[in-house]
């Protein structure tokens, strides 16, 4: 299932003009559309995690895609005022991308990739992207009672409400970004979609189960 899912979604990979930044296109049938949600920033954990399974060259290219992409994502945030993204981004031939809905809802995505870029390569670059981020909620969304998320990455005007995957989600993969590997390792837990660890259980050949 994997190797024919990356094959997709490596026909999807596109690099935008001057810079090169990596993207992934939206398909939906036959028809492509150059955007990217940051919903979908998930992505450069999700091949780097895949890039394990793999021989040492077929690894560091998923490696290296990964990484790609997530300099992208990072510069989704770098690219506004707030340093913090809007919902999804617009890629345009000449230019590298603009932002299409601008409101921020302090979600997890991103620092969820950077955390498993840190854990499988050791590179303090992306705890540095990830403390960027971090100081851009302290600085444009923390208030006296927590956080809110912005109606506008542009301006910077507030909404009124902290999502509770803020907590969950976006809070628990920066405090991991920042602990060490053996705090909920990989090589015994998997995280579920909403950022719930589950703890990976050995299956014998008679079909018993190993904590």
């Amino acid at each position: 299932m994997w190797e024919r899912s990356i094959k997709g979604l490596l026909s999807l990979v596109r690099r935008t003009k001057p810079s090169s930044f990596t993207y992934l296109c939206e398909k939906n049938g036959e028809s492509l559309t150059e955007t990217r949600d940051e919903l979908a920033f998930f992505a450069p954990g999700m091949i780097a995690l895949g890039s394990l399974g793999y021989d040492p060259r077929e690894s560091q290219k998923f490696l290296s895609l990964a990484e790609e992409l997530a300099w992208t994502c990072y510069n989704f945030y770098q690219s506004t005022p707030t340093k913090l993204a809007g919902e999804n981004y617009f890629f345009h031939s000449g230019h590298d991308m603009s932002v299409g809905t601008s409101w921020n809802i302090l979600m997890p995505e991103i620092v969820e990739s950077l955390f498993y870029l840190w854990r499988l390569t050791g590179n303090k670059t992306y705890q540095e992207w990830g403390w960027n981020i971090f100081q851009a909620f302290e600085k444009n969304s923390r208030i006296e009672s927590g956080y809110v998320g912005l109606k506008d990455v542009n301006t910077g005007v507030k909404d009124n409400m902290m999502q509770s995957f803020f907590l969950a989600e976006t809070l628990k993969y920066l405090y991991l970004l920042f602990s060490p590997s053996s705090v909920i390792s990989l090589d015994e837990w998997v995280f579920n979609t909403e950022a719930h660890p589950i703890r990976i259980v050995t299956r014998h050949d008679n079909g018993e189960n190993l904590g």
